[in-house]
């Protein structure tokens, strides 16, 4: 053991004793992470890949179908070149492969983030009783409930992390009722007791479960929001520490923070990466989209 180690490790010997740099002096010296959607070099998670490489992780993507090329493209861009391995969510059977794929060619994941979210355009804008049933529980499906059947399929993995593993999953602040966000909004607040409960039921195995609440940005996925653009421009002015919609920089600094030993001691909690917009009222926001 090393000598800046020695502290007693907590009963389940999975927490990180101490907070401490990589042996190179990086955050994520060592670590193994999976990082979902990425689709483009404008994606948070794509963000998220190359912060977390700069600070000496090992990353490994995941794509689907045929947007998989879109994301071995902007793997290709990385400071290192990432895998990426085929995964759709609603997949038993991917999830099963891709676990297996990762435990022959890791042994251990020391975390985990899920990117991936979508609604039909049913369950976008409008009112939300207007939309079908079906569209609804699309929402649910790939926004909220994948990332339990993803941490059920890595848990195994996860588990096995030296030093304890780290689960981040991206939000959008559910708190209220956003304009046009409707069944994803719903999706979020859903996420939110998900990621709860999973915090609940893995600590014991050395696993943190976290959600980072970003304030808009433009990706690929902000596009299909109706009114999107009016509630980036409403948060830019009205953040305190201020908010650049086209810099998702921050957030990734965030996720990685979430990553590292240096967040040993959080789980189930909602962290917001939001220029301060979360704890204020946002004027005019009422209009964005109409």
């Amino acid at each position: 053991m090393d000598a800046d180690s020695s502290a007693s490790q907590p009963a389940n010997g999975k927490q990180a004793p101490c907070a401490r740099e990589g042996a190179d002096g990086a955050l994520l010296a060592g670590k193994r992470l999976l990082i979902t959607g990425v689709l483009t070099r404008h994606s948070i998670a794509y963000a998220a890949a190359r912060h977390a490489q700069l600070q000496g992780a090992e990353v490994i993507l995941t794509g689907f179908g045929r947007a998989r090329r879109m994301t071995e493209r902007a793997a290709a861009t990385l400071p290192t070149p990432a895998p990426v391995l085929e995964l759709d969510l609603s997949s038993e059977e991917d999830l099963e492969r891709i676990a297996a794929e990762l435990a022959e060619r890791c042994g251990h994941l020391d975390g985990l983030l899920h990117a991936i979210a979508h609604a039909p355009p049913e369950a976008l804008g409008g009112a939300l009783i207007d939309a079908s049933a079906p569209s609804a529980l699309a929402a649910l499906q790939i926004s909220a409930y994948s990332l339990a059947a993803l941490v059920r399929a890595l848990a195994p993995l996860l588990s096995r992390a030296p030093g304890g593993a780290s689960v981040v999953a991206l939000h959008f602040d559910s708190a209220r009722a956003w304009p046009a966000y409707n069944w994803m909004g719903v999706a979020k607040a859903a996420l939110v007791a998900i990621a709860r409960y999973l915090a609940r039921d893995l600590g014991p195995q050395g696993v943190r479960v976290n959600l980072l609440a970003a304030g808009p940005l433009a990706t690929p996925a902000a596009g299909g929001i109706p009114g999107f653009q009016a509630l980036a421009s409403a948060w830019c002015q009205s953040a305190p520490l201020g908010w650049d919609a086209e810099d998702p920089g921050a957030v990734a600094d965030a996720i990685c923070l979430l990553f590292s030993d240096l967040s040993r001691a959080i789980s189930g909690e909602v962290v917001h990466a939001d220029g301060g917009l979360h704890a204020l009222a946002l004027p005019g926001c009422g209009d964005a989209g109409g």
